[in-house]
């Protein structure tokens, strides 16, 4: 008999930022929010009141708020926990033609991950060397089209004429345009919808909304799509939005102040920080996210991660073709990028 070690199904796991524990770290190595979420999430919290029972399984407050937020029907929003669920949901719904999914090489390293899981042929289209898609990539026979803008890790926004150029040429298979940072810059395709049937639009409340904790993402769509990802959600989890995700979800998407508010403090603090590392001699595309993928024309970024690490401060290095002598830096506030900046110049001009 065959050991039951056989039937393991073997993949390569997504390995996520790291999360330090030790007190007194200025921690921008994941892309989280520096900010405190809405004060109104807070007090949603004294309106959670059914823990004893299941949540509604098609979480209707939230998708409510979210589709009147961006001026959709309610069933052109589906809701899941954190864009990372949404995108597997998508993966397994959409991607079964038999043909290779096309994204990106250098891209969000979760989607090769799902690939594998879900026994999805991809293929990776290089980005050029300043780190931009090219349209003409993905014009070719595909199970579907999948790439997030601004991209991750390098920041590098594609224009919405370029995404228009994307969809123009893959009309008969799925394009999934995951937008988790587009809050901090760029035109997001949600326009687009109602010209393309066969377009995902995916955001996340984890990084401009401050939310990371709490697990919230969400795809917008024509009806079709959205049914069909939710059949398959309920074919296997009927309650995946808990309680208090519903519940502070809708609290902090109806508080358009505070967001505005926090987002427009992350955009001036990444507009300093940028051109502060231009004059240490960094090189970098443009960052449309809340993040910056840099490189050092003289010290190695991998010294330059250790060396941070020391003095307490979590940066991310990925040691991958291409992007080895990268680190992608997360906007935090305006002391603590201050407090990098001066541990930057230190190294680099002792």
């Amino acid at each position: 008999m065959k050991s039951w070690r056989d039937n393991i199904r073997n993949v390569v796991p997504y390995t996520p930022g790291e999360q330090p524990k030790e007190d007194g770290v200025i921690k921008l190595n994941t892309n989280e929010n520096p900010y405190p979420p809405s004060p109104k999430v807070l007090e949603a919290m004294n309106h959670i009141k059914n823990l004893r029972k299941y949540p509604d399984p098609a979480a209707a407050d939230l998708t409510e708020a979210i589709s009147s937020y961006y001026g959709l029907n309610r069933d052109e929003v589906f809701v899941g926990v954190g864009s990372d669920d949404v995108l597997a949901i998508a993966f397994l719904t959409f991607f079964n033609s038999g043909r290779p999914v096309f994204f990106p090489d250098i891209t969000y390293s979760f989607y090769d991950v799902w690939a594998g899981l879900f026994q999805i042929p991809y293929e990776t289209k290089a980005l050029d060397d300043e780190f931009g898609i090219r349209a003409g990539d993905y014009y070719g026979e595909n199970g579907g089209v999948i790439f997030p803008n601004p991209n991750a890790p390098t920041g590098a926004l594609l224009e919405l004429e370029t995404v228009r150029d994307i969809l123009d040429h893959n009309r008969d298979v799925l394009v999934i345009v995951d937008e988790a940072y587009i809050d901090f810059g760029g035109e997001s395709a949600r326009s687009l919808i109602p010209e393309y049937d066969n377009l995902l639009v995916v955001q996340t409340y984890s990084k401009s909304r401050s939310l990371a904790g709490l697990r919230i993402g969400y795809a917008m769509g024509n009806k079709e799509l959205v049914k069909a990802m939710n059949d398959v959600k309920y074919s296997f989890n009927s309650y995946t939005m808990n309680e208090p995700a519903i519940v502070m979800g809708r609290a902090a998407i109806e508080d358009e102040a505070y967001f505005q508010k926090t987002r427009e403090k992350i955009i001036k603090t990444r507009e300093w920080f940028q051109e502060e590392l231009r004059n240490m001699g960094f090189s970098f595309a443009d960052s449309k996210a809340n993040f910056v993928f840099a490189s050092h024309e003289s010290i190695p970024a991998k010294e330059l991660f250790e060396a941070a690490k020391r003095e307490k401060i979590y940066v991310r290095y990925f040691n991958k073709p291409r992007i080895d002598n990268y680190l992608r830096i997360t906007i935090g506030t305006d002391d603590e990028m201050q407090t990098l900046a001066e541990f930057l110049k230190k190294q680099i001009r002792p």
